[in-house]
């Protein structure tokens, strides 16, 4: 019986770490008595537990419960945080400064203004400066494309002393 028992709280805790926040709100608005049918709360030895002691569990258990689904919100909004800023970087400025570091899909021939360059992360950029570069060619070369300031970032080609002043049109 200790056994079943022990097999039950520990399923229980498995199911609590991976609930998700809705599931969260549901346990905390009941007790473990509301919750579990009188078979399953019998098979738990649950019935063995002084009132105060059930009232100790249900409060330590909507606690844990409780904290967890301020975690899971919490993980969910720094993940939607990052995509938005992995997505939108190059476009508008959510605080990082980090280059950009990915490789041109084809072939590399040079700068030239107006030029589109599109990089194996699937942005898109187009030149906006005068600088040029000929007589290049380079298959799929690194790029990295680093902010500068005022909101204006520059390509710089892997082997190519020349850098570009570029912006994200995709």
């Amino acid at each position: 019986m200790r056994f079943s028992r022990l097999r039950l709280l520990a399923c229980a805790a498995i199911v609590m770490s991976v609930s998700l926040p809705a599931l969260a709100q549901r346990v905390v608005e009941g007790d473990l008595q509301q919750q579990m049918s009188p078979a399953e709360f019998k098979a738990a030895g649950l019935e063995k537990l002084t009132p105060q002691e059930l009232a100790e569990l249900n409060n330590w258990l909507q606690g844990k419960v409780a904290a967890l689904a301020a975690d899971a919100r919490e993980q969910a909004r720094e993940e939607g945080r990052q995509e938005v800023i992995v997505k939108n970087h190059g476009f508008f400025d959510f605080g990082t400064k980090e280059p950009i570091k990915s490789t041109l899909t084809g072939e590399f021939r040079g700068f030239g203004k107006g030029q589109r360059y599109v990089l194996a992360n699937a942005q898109e950029w187009e030149q906006i400066d005068d600088a040029q570069v000929g007589g290049v060619r380079r298959q799929s070369p690194e790029v990295s494309i680093a902010p500068g300031l005022g909101g204006v970032w520059y390509m710089q080609v892997q082997g190519v002393n020349t850098r570009a002043k570029v912006r994200r049109v995709k």
